[in-house]
């Protein structure tokens, strides 16, 4: 019996994996090409008893998800480049804040506001810097719409598990196609929720910002409950008070940027095509692996050898994956859909293995024959 397929784009993919996530408050504001994952919500989220809104701008709707998830609803938006832009204030608030949240960057080529029908993966940099202060995020790049599918689903997880904001990376180009996807491409994947406070374990006053003697990430209660809930975009101590105190803000800090860099390598998705005779390796992200894919399929054809990496988990960067990759090889070629903003952290790992770049960032996808010319030059 043939396995059963569905036609559907990324958006539609992203919209279906929330909902069956536990994603129940989606705020956002219309803009190409991300506009479609709000229409999906609409007809998704208040059947189930959701709620999905539109805000007066990016901002207010981004706040809105802020306020949503810190009353104890899983949460997410979705804009694109000069959206993302504005979320930075929010953004930082959600980090300094410790609030879950889901945060899909449907790209398109900038810089500005670019050209809104032209895909690239033009935000990669400012996904990761976007905020201040600087503290790592989760940022998960899909390839096609299965990815977005199962990409999605572990964004509401890792948001959940680490209190904190998980970036999709998807583009035009993969928000936007239809295709065929076979339902066994779909991931089963268990939703996850946030770790609750229990409130008869003390009878010392709830301390938002705690955490528990096993986890590095605070035990959660709502605003709004029986049990007062302190949250500021301060500088604050455990309990939620604002403070200046050095050793106070170094602890906190610490304990924020810890909570995901000491987990970087088990956060790693990836997939990778390996040949165990290879001397090169191809790491890309985004719709860009396709063509790679086509193209490693075409040299090996003529009995090159070589190895592709597909990195899915951009931020925190898998350092593991990418020394023990690029040690097993003598040349490394990165192609990105932009002029250069994921090469930088790849070279930092490279050792004395040869790293070449290729980027394009004119509104075209990347071709498999651009690629070919890369590696047999």
């Amino acid at each position: 019996m043939a396995t059963p397929r569905f036609f559907i784009d990324g958006n539609e993919a992203v919209a279906r994996a929330a909902a069956k996530s536990g994603c129940r408050f989606f705020a956002g504001y219309p803009i190409t090409p991300a506009t479609t994952i709000y229409q999906h919500m609409l007809s998704l989220l208040p059947p189930s008893g959701g709620i999905c809104l539109q805000g007066e701008d990016e901002i207010a709707s981004l706040g809105f998800c802020l306020g949503a998830s810190m009353a104890g609803l899983k949460a997410m938006t979705a804009t694109s480049g000069p959206g993302i832009s504005l979320f930075s204030e929010q953004i930082s608030f959600a980090i300094a804040g410790e609030i879950p949240l889901v945060i899909v960057d449907v790209q398109r080529l900038g810089p500005s506001t670019g050209s809104a029908t032209r895909g690239a993966d033009s935000d990669i940099q400012f996904l990761r810097w976007g905020n201040s202060g600087g503290l790592p995020v989760i940022v998960l790049a899909p390839v096609n719409g299965a990815d977005c599918y199962n990409l999605t689903c572990h964004a509401f997880n890792l948001a959940e598990t680490f209190r904190c904001p998980v970036f999709i990376a998807s583009n035009k180009e993969i928000g936007l196609t239809g295709e065929a996807i076979a339902e066994d491409a779909l991931a089963d994947i268990e939703p996850l929720n946030r770790a609750g406070y229990d409130t008869h374990q003390s009878e010392a006053p709830y301390q938002p910002f705690a955490p528990s003697a096993d986890s590095m990430v605070p035990p959660f209660l709502p605003i709004g409950g029986e049990v007062l809930v302190r949250q500021t975009s301060s500088s604050h101590g455990p309990d939620g008070f604002i403070t200046t105190s050095p050793e106070t803000l170094e602890q906190g800090i610490g304990r924020m940027r810890a909570k995901l860099i000491s987990h970087r390598n088990e956060l790693a998705l990836y997939r990778i095509d390996a040949d165990p005779e290879a001397e090169i390796l191809v790491i890309v992200y985004g719709v860009t692996a396709r063509a790679a894919e086509e193209c490693v399929r075409g040299l090996r054809e003529q009995s090159q050898r070589l190895s592709l990496l597909v990195v899915h988990t951009l931020y925190p960067i898998p350092e593991k994956l990418l020394r023990e990759e690029i040690a097993k090889v003598s040349r490394v070629i990165v192609i990105e859909m932009n002029l250069g903003q994921y090469v930088r952290e790849i070279e930092r790992f490279s050792g004395e293995t040869t790293v070449e770049f290729f980027g394009k960032m004119n509104g075209e996808l990347i071709s498999p024959d651009e690629i070919l010319r890369v590696i047999k030059p």
